[in-house]
């Protein structure tokens, strides 16, 4: 019997990520513990009020059956409250929000509520992979459109051209930035709401950073400017340490929330009730993100410091867990990533060419830069640092 793939699954390559763990047991094969800044997966301890709340839950909820597929409504409301205590923002419990089983599947299959075979979906790059492979999965076509450092890493939305915006059904932002850490000014928000109104394009922010940042004013919203047209992408899993949890929301106008539900309903069964109750408490504590915030920030200015000491450029992040960090001259991202994966340094990376999708024109805007995760404790940052300022780069 032949087994064969769909078309869809042949047209796309391996996940970076996959990729990056390969190296990481290549690694250990050889006896080797390597400090492994590659995938962001965050290693600081889901919160005691999270676990807790969560333990109390499973108790609570033992014949609760299956849980609501657009979340229960305390969840919810707690939601609500708590983008109105941050951002200011105003949300209908009922109509504008939806819980999610974290962002991934939320951004993977939200293209299918609204690309038809051939819509045009733009997509920065470098860029979240799922941006991407839920277009193709929606039978869409992908426009990438470069970050580059001398536009601030923020997408020019002058250089798209008028026939892509004519076609395009859906814009993909991600403020907080991965990987570049850079953060989008809330006049830029406007000119993104009024691209995607003038165009008739949705605009879908993924904000699952929002809460990740070192800079005396924290970041925007999209939804602080505009709910129409818009819809936001939000998660539990870096602001409270829950990416084994799985749970997220989408939030925005009513209309494309409603749509999503419609799509979710068909795929899966929604997020479990206990941890929806762990969700809730985290959503109700500021302490616990002040201190991880504290952490990041103390482990992303011994790395800088360390890679400035060995000769490189200063890509000091004003958010995100992430170091966008150019190479050096002379030398390609993954020819970068290999040498710090050399035996007497083994430090896991990931080469920004293996975050970014080519352009019309053929740019890959993540050629020469490396991505570092923030993961690894602050003691494995520290030797990890002594190491990269010995590299003689």
């Amino acid at each position: 019997m032949e087994i064969v793939a769909s078309n869809r699954v042949q047209s796309i390559g391996g996940y970076a990520f996959a990729e990056v763990d390969k190296e990481v047991e290549k690694l250990k094969a050889q006896g080797i513990t390597p400090t492994d800044f590659g995938v962001g997966d965050p290693t600081i301890p889901t919160p005691e009020i999270v676990r807790e709340a969560c333990k109390a839950g499973v108790d609570a909820r033992a014949t609760a059956g299956y849980p609501s597929y657009i979340g229960g409504l305390e969840f919810r409301e707690a939601l609500a409250a708590w983008n109105e205590r941050r951002f200011g923002v105003s949300l209908n419990p009922g109509t504008e929000l939806t819980a999610t089983v974290g962002s991934k599947e939320a951004v993977f299959n939200f293209a299918e509520g609204f690309v038809n075979p051939g819509d045009i979906v733009i997509c920065p790059t470098p860029g979240y992979p799922p941006y991407q492979r839920g277009t193709l999965f929606a039978e869409g076509a992908v426009y990438f459109v470069p970050l580059l450092a001398e536009n601030k890493f923020l997408v020019d939305l002058e250089a798209i051209p008028a026939d892509i915006r004519k076609r395009a059904k859906i814009m993909w932002i991600n403020y907080p930035n991965s990987p570049s850490g850079a953060m989008a000014p809330l006049d830029y928000l406007e000119k993104v709401v009024e691209f995607g109104n003038s165009n008739n394009i949705i605009i879908a922010s993924d904000e699952a950073y929002s809460e990740i940042y070192y800079t005396d004013e924290p970041p925007h919203s999209i939804l602080e400017v505009s709910k129409e047209g818009v819809v936001v992408f939000q998660s539990m899993s870096k602001r409270s340490a829950m990416t084994c949890h799985r749970i997220g929301w989408v939030a925005g106008d009513s209309r494309i929330v409603d749509v999503f539900k419609k799509v979710k309903t068909n795929i899966d069964s929604g997020t479990p009730s206990f941890v929806q109750d762990g969700a809730v408490a985290g959503l109700s504590d500021e302490t616990h993100v002040e201190q991880s915030r504290a952490e990041y920030k103390a482990k992303r200015n011994i790395l800088v410091a360390a890679l400035k000491e060995a000769g490189l450029q200063d890509c000091t992040p004003d958010a995100t867990i992430y170091l966008w960090q150019r190479v050096p001259e002379g030398m390609t991202s993954v020819e970068f990533a290999t040498r710090l994966l050399a035996p007497e340094v083994a430090i896991v990376t990931t080469p920004g060419s293996w975050l970014s999708d080519k352009t019309a024109d053929g740019l890959n805007p993540g050629e020469g830069f490396v991505r570092f995760a923030l993961v690894p404790s602050i003691e494995q940052t520290k030797g990890a640092a002594e190491k990269l300022k010995n590299l003689g780069l």
